[in-house]
């Protein structure tokens, strides 16, 4: 499994979020206290939105051991930044494509846990994307297959605001890579901690589908 962080509000140091809590996203890439392996080595990701469009920095080293991620953090603010450490499923590749976050338009998107089944039913999900969507896969992950339904999802809610549309399209997509799951791997569960942001506003997901224990979602509102 992974670890992330969303952050909304006033501008900051991406800094201040990533690499100098004392639990920050950083440490937490190889002293993970909520996970039974405590690395999450495998690449990681930040995105942050500037002027309302997002920029991304993506890396298959380990977080704590990239130096300019350290060095862009710093100096980069942003009233809106989604970051991500990864830890690979078996069988994926660690590449820089694979790393989260995924930026589409306006759009970032990012995902701990997993979509059970998902080699299973990874043909069959493919088969029901538009042609649009299918084009903006680039890696192997079942994240960005996740966000491929997803933005599918987005241009069937055009007619709602902008959060109504981010949440309809959020539970869309769970419905719908879930009814697959159930169709052509019913015999595994998925783990489905999702967050899609357009950098004004954000849904987030802590799903499971079965009784094993959904990932850990943690949020604060207000001051630190």
């Amino acid at each position: 499994m992974c670890r992330f962080a969303l952050y909304l509000g006033e501008p900051t140091p991406l800094s201040s979020l990533i690499t100098e809590p004392v639990n920050s996203l950083i440490n937490q890439s190889y002293h993970s206290k909520e996970r039974i392996e405590p690395l999450n080595g495998d690449g990681f990701g930040v995105a942050w939105y500037y002027h309302g469009a997002p920029a991304a920095f993506r890396s298959t080293t380990p977080a704590w051991n990239n130096r300019n991620h350290r060095a862009i953090s710093r100096v980069t603010e942003s009233g809106a930044v989604l970051a991500h450490v990864r830890a690979a499923t078996p069988g994926l590749p660690v590449t820089e494509l694979n790393c989260h976050p995924f930026v589409v338009g306006r759009l970032s998107f990012m995902h701990n846990g997993h979509l059970g089944g998902f080699s299973i039913l990874r043909r069959a999900l493919l088969a029901e994307l538009s042609d649009e969507a299918f084009a903006r896969i680039e890696g192997s992950t079942d994240s960005e297959h996740i966000f491929a339904v997803l933005l599918d999802h987005m241009a069937e809610y055009t007619d709602l605001e902008p959060a109504a549309r981010l949440l309809a399209a959020m539970e869309a997509t769970i419905a719908t890579v879930e009814a697959l799951r159930r169709t052509h791997a019913p015999d595994h569960h998925s783990l489905l901690n999702l967050v899609v942001c357009d950098g004004e506003r954000a849904v987030i997901s802590r799903y499971t589908s079965s009784e094993v224990v959904a990932n850990t979602l943690y949020y604060a509102v207000g001051r630190s």
